[in-house]
């Protein structure tokens, strides 16, 4: 069996995404390369980029996991929420 990358994981699924209003927010100030190390290492769909010393988030993709809540600690995501009504990911398998 061939092993699948992230984008095509990812095509399975639906968003129905608000382009405008992101349900995270993160610190883009932040500069705690460890910390940041471990967003980047446990999002699943490689929502976060770290690129010249900025870190930044894209939310068309997020799977809604929790994840960087958690792993953040309040640190770099500063708010996460659930999207508003039927905007987000729905999960075609699994």
């Amino acid at each position: 069996m061939k092993k699948m990358t992230v984008e095509d994981k990812l095509a399975l699924n639906v968003f129905h995404v608000d382009e405008e209003n992101s349900h995270i927010e993160i610190d883009k100030d932040f500069t705690d390369e460890k910390e940041i190390q471990k967003l980047l290492l446990a999002c699943p769909a490689e929502c976060y980029t770290y690129t010249d010393g900025k870190l930044s988030f894209s939310h068309l993709g997020c799977l809604e996991c929790g994840t960087c809540r958690v792993l953040s600690h309040g640190k770099i995501v500063k708010k996460w929420k659930y999207p508003i009504g039927e905007v987000g990911v729905t999960y075609r398998q699994g």
